[in-house]
């Protein structure tokens, strides 16, 4: 029931603190002082998280409930409200420091982000850039000083975060110029300070008689039922990892074989639908007696309303005895495109089933119109060309299989 004003005010304290709970995450705890704080629960990129909104008499039950309907607004915004109040208090005490206009640049820009590129930017400044240059004023902040923060990152064998750092602080004091807040951006002076970066390629298994060992050792895993599924659609999906571990129930359409991931999951931010073969649409009705009542497809063992961990399926592959050189989760990509055009399937179909960008908006346009039934038809066939591996013998190209399917 929803609290009323009455019920609060008469309340008396206890032993312990006691908890009462109005509506959409809202409660009162209630202290054995007698001191009341109003407090919301909410969650923000999957995590559950806890705000105070004041101390009852002098936030009322209607203004308790007004500024839970904020939080919740934010949360819609794609904003979350610790940092937005965190942001907010900074510029209030330091209104020039790097760390204020940071948290205004965050605030405006983050909610067209995906939440793992939302954790990877606001991880880079709070763990690489805000220690060390926060509480300095914008305009003060020269090319050096900028430097010795990336070249601590680099020291301990983070160049790539070493160099997203840069990138981000460079974006940061781009917006402080447009916003008259930083008389310029100091990152181009450091062009050429930090070793480049390296091509980086995830370890992948391309050869057919190999995937096919690798095909039966998933088969054959012994951990948990959850793990074991995801490794066994990783191959006939080849999404990213990320979109995988977070597959929802509410974005399956099993009666059609289709899964429908939202803009917001996706690297381009771009809806994307992956054609379910009948093998996948089997696997998952599988597994939905034991996860179906949940969100998540593959939750987290220590809790529903989170995914599995991309570490957890890492782990499952060295558990199965391959090493980080060998094959990587996100290698199951490789592997697909790798046979996939050596058997003559077209290009643009390949590189639209992996969620690539298109470069030309008006091929991106027919790419997106027009390839769903050869894709439909390329995901059933290579799902049964992995079938086919894993009972090994002959190996029969994918094409000769999807002719005969013709007729």
């Amino acid at each position: 029931m929803p609290l009323t004003d009455l019920a609060i005010r008469t309340a008396k304290p206890g032993p312990r603190p006691v908890k009462w709970f109005d509506e959409r995450g809202l409660y009162i705890q209630i202290n054995p002082n007698g001191s009341k704080w109003w407090r919301v629960k909410y969650h923000f990129t999957g995590k559950p998280q806890l705000l105070s909104v004041g101390v009852y008499p002098e936030v009322t039950l209607k203004e308790a409930r007004h500024r839970r309907d904020e939080i919740r607004r934010q949360v819609r915004d794609g904003i979350d409200p610790s940092a937005a109040r965190k942001a907010t208090r900074r510029r209030e005490t330091g209104a020039d420091s790097f760390a204020a206009l940071a948290d205004e640049w965050l605030i405006k820009f983050q909610a067209d982000w995906s939440p793992s590129y939302r954790e990877k930017i606001t991880g880079t400044l709070n763990n690489n850039l805000l220690p060390w240059l926060g509480s300095r004023p914008v305009k003060a902040i020269e090319p050096r000083e900028l430097l010795e923060v990336a070249r601590r990152i680099e020291n301990r064998g983070a160049l790539e975060t070493a160099h997203r750092a840069v990138a981000t602080a460079g974006r940061i004091f781009r917006y402080g110029v447009a916003t008259g807040r930083a008389d310029r951006d100091p990152t181009p002076d450091l062009r050429g300070a930090l070793p480049p970066l390296r091509n980086q390629h995830f370890a992948a298994i391309t050869d057919p008689i190999d995937i096919g060992h690798l095909l039966r050792a998933i088969d054959g895993y012994t951990g948990t039922f959850i793990v074991k599924t995801a490794l066994r659609l990783a191959p006939r999906l080849f999404v990213r990892p990320g979109e995988l571990r977070k597959m929802e129930w509410a974005e399956l359409h099993l009666d059609t074989g289709e899964w429908r991931i939202p803009g917001a999951k996706m690297k381009m931010r771009e809806a994307h639908l992956v054609p379910l073969s009948a093998q996948c649409v089997a696997i998952l009705q599988e597994i939905q007696p034991l996860t179906g009542a949940g969100p998540f497809v593959f939750p987290s063992l220590r809790t529903t309303g989170l995914p599995i961990s991309e570490a957890a399926l890492l782990a499952a592959l060295r558990r199965l005895g391959y090493s980080k050189d060998q094959m990587t989760v996100h290698g199951f990509r490789a592997m697909a495109s790798t046979i996939l055009h050596e058997q003559g399937f077209l290009s643009d179909v390949i590189e639209r089933q992996l969620a690539h960008a298109e470069r030309n908006p008006i091929k991106a346009a027919y790419n997106r119109a027009e390839h769903l039934p050869e894709r439909r038809r390329m995901m059933q066939a290579w799902s049964d060309y992995l079938d086919g591996l894993t009972q090994g013998g002959v190996i029969i190209p994918i094409r000769r299989n999807l002719s005969e399917a013709r007729g």
